[in-house]
Formats: C-alpha cells, structure tokens, sequence
C-alpha cells in the first residue's frame, strides 16, 4: 500500500504536499520549527496589524512554488532528475533558515560581518551531516556550485521562489493588493534557453505586473516609515543592551540571547564553534521580546525609554527626502534629548538615527529575466517591455530618512 504523503492547508495556495519523506524530517527538525517563532516581515504588524505570519509559512510556500516550476519545465520536456528535484525542493526549502529574529531588522546587530544566507548555509551543512549527507545536491544547489544553474536561479534570481512566495504572502497578510501577482501563470510561462531560466514571450505582462508588484510592496509595506521607526528602534535597544552587557552588567535576557549579548559573534566564530550556531538555532523572536519587556524597567534611562516605547508603539517620528538631510539636524535633536532626558550627548546617539533606503525593482546586472521568443531568440525584459519602461524600474532610487522621538520635533521649531 503506497504511503500517504502529508499535507498542509495553507491560505495562500490551499493545500500544499510535503513532497517526500527526507522533506517531511527535515520540516520535523527543530531547526527548521524554530522558523514558527520567526517573524516574516518583523514589526511590520505595527502598521498592518495582519502581518503576523513567519519564516515558516513562507519557506513551506516557496517549496510549494519549487515544485509546481519544476512540474511546469519536466511537462515542457526539459530533463529534470528525481535527485535534481529534491535537492531544489530542499533547497528553497531551507533558504531562510539562518534568519535571526524579527528576520532582516537584527541582521548586523547581534551578529557582525555574516549574513542570514552565510548562516544558512551553515545550518544546511550540520543538517546534512545529522542526514547522512542526503543533502549534498540541495548544497550544491544553495550555494551556485551545481552543475544546472537554472535550479540555482529557482531558489536565488530574479524570477525566484523566494520573492514569488513572498509578495504573494505579504500582500495577503498585510491586505496590500498592489503586491498580488498572478504565481500560476509565471510558473506556467517558465521555460529554459540552454541553461538559463527564461519565460515564454507571451508571459511578458505577468514579468512586468511581477517588477511593478515588488516596487510597489518595497515603498508601502517593507520600507513604510512607521516600519522603519519601530526596527530602527529595536535596533538601537539592541545595540544599547550589548553595551551595557559588554560592560560587565548582568542584564536580563535569556539564555540564548544572553549569548549574543556577552560576547561578540562574527564569521569566525559561527565557522569555527558549533556552539555558535546551537545558541543561534534556540534564538526566536519571543527571547527578544520577552527581555525588552523587562528592560522597560531597566535602571538605564536611554534602554528603558526605548524599550517603554516600543512596547506601547509610541514610536519615533521619521522623515524620509530625496536629499540628504543636514548635520545641523542631528546634533539639535541629539541636544534636545540631552537635556529633555537628562542623559549624555553620547547617549543621545541611540536617540536619533540617519541613513538611506534603496529600491530597485529589476537588478539585469544579477540574474537578467530573459524573454524567449518562438524563433528561440532571448531578450532581456527591459529592452522590449512596451506597456512599462523596465529600464526606469531597473535603476536604483534612494532615498534618505531620519528618525528621532515625535516630542522632539516642537523644539525644533
């Protein structure tokens, strides 16, 4: 009798089937359920109150995506292996599993010079030894040394399951409908030119709603100012617990985050001691919130204010302009809460942040989306959109904000 594969109700695709039984163990993992405790899109909920959803989600439904692309190019009668296929599926799979908590917002903060993706990648080698090494395929796969290179482009490109996934769940749990994109008709239009992922010319609107969508979600959703105020907050109370713990404090934090906060942690230590990545795979976003709600009461002025705030959402005014702003700005701001609070001009620097935002929707110096004609001729989506200049939508635009306490801003007048 042949076994029943297992299977997941999921509110963006319906029901979505774990593909095989090494998958359905590797979800099992605590690694991998340690993803249920990771927020997708961080504090975004502070905005869109719906936006609760996590690393969990989207990594079932981007290898829910894997499997049907993969489907559409076997029935198109492109060779595919079985071994190719779960390597994939096993690779998007795990994309995300070095995500820290509260996903990009802590990136840097707790842990220096090594990246979400780095980390993953370690998580992805001690699986595979855990596994027997039935992970050598979706390895090679992750980190571009496979020798089909469209399986790579699936998990990481321009036209990947990572970013299909994700605007479809963002927009649907933040119930902004410029990100809704239309995933089955993409898929269907998949196609390869030798060994690079293209799409059926007669996909081409879908390609450019798929560029319009993510632009639109970057400036609404991902780089809304009331986002950037509550993770540029959380960043700063981060920053400030690590110093006050650096300086010999016993400050309350769990003791996963008690690890990161004691000591410094970069590559060298994620690569050279497994007690690194054991401490990071208890870390979840409740270790974090859990100790800022206790540093509401924290004796230090400048750590208790932030964290008060942030629990209560009386989150920090910010100003986003094409220009940069002018230092005149930041020290009067920084004086204000110098003597407003009654803290040090040094520690008036968690008080007040600058920096830029970039958006660009279609990066053809990455991996370009290739538009294959019936004749088998390639062109690059920007060079023959007619209903959108791609090439407008492919340049970077930046821009520039400042966040500093909303009480701040009747001194500035």
């Amino acid at each position: 009798m042949a076994k029943v594969r297992k299977i997941v109700n999921d509110p963006v695709y319906g029901f979505i089937t774990i593909p095989d039984d090494l998958a359905f163990a590797v979800i099992e993992h605590p690694w991998f359920q340690r993803l249920r405790r990771i927020s997708q899109l961080g504090l975004t909920s502070m905005v869109y109150p719906g936006a609760l959803h996590t690393r969990f989600h989207h990594a079932l439904g981007a290898m829910h995506l894997m499997g049907l692309a993969l489907e559409t190019l076997k029935s198109k009668g492109f060779p595919v292996s079985d071994e190719d296929t779960s390597g994939a599926m096993l690779a998007i799979l795990l994309h995300d599993i070095g995500h820290g908590p509260f996903s990009h917002a802590l990136e840097n903060c707790i842990v220096q010079d090594f990246t979400h993706e780095e980390i993953s990648e370690q998580f992805l080698n001690r699986l595979n030894l855990q596994f027997d090494n039935k992970l050598d395929t979706a390895i090679r796969i992750f980190n571009n040394t496979h020798p089909v290179k469209f399986l790579h482009q699936l998990v990481s490109g321009q036209l990947d399951m990572d970013r299909m996934d994700y605007l479809m769940r963002d927009s649907f749990y933040t119930g902004v409908s410029e990100g809704v994109i239309n995933t089955e008709r993409l898929l269907k239009m998949l196609t390869l030119a030798g060994d690079e992922l293209g799409i059926e010319s007669k996909g081409i609107y879908s390609i450019e709603k798929f560029i319009v969508a993510r632009r639109l979600m970057y400036w609404q959703v991902y780089y809304h100012k009331t986002v950037l105020s509550a993770e540029y907050m959380l960043v700063n109370i981060l920053k400030r617990a690590k110093k006050i713990s650096m300086e010999g404090e016993n400050l309350f934090a769990t003791p996963a985050f008690s690890y990161f906060l004691t000591s410094a942690h970069n590559r060298e230590s994620f690569i050279n001691n497994p007690e690194t990545l054991e401490a990071f795979a208890r870390l979840d976003d409740a270790d974090i919130m859990a100790s800022i709600k206790v540093w509401t009461e924290h004796p230090d002025k400048v750590l208790s204010y932030l964290c008060k705030s942030l629990i209560n959402r009386e989150l920090f005014r910010v100003i986003i302009s094409p220009e940069p702003f002018s230092p005149d700005l930041a020290e009067r701001v920084k004086n204000i809460c110098t003597e407003k609070l009654g803290i040090s001009a040094e520690d008036s620097e968690y008080l007040y942040t600058a920096g830029t935002i970039s958006n660009n929707a279609y990066d053809p110096g990455s991996h370009r989306i290739n538009i294959i004609n019936k004749d088998g001729s390639i062109k690059d989506i920007a060079d023959i959109s007619d209903q959108l200049n791609i090439a407008i939508y492919s340049g970077i635009v930046e821009k520039h904000f400042v966040c500093y306490p909303k009480w701040a801003e009747q001194f500035l007048k």
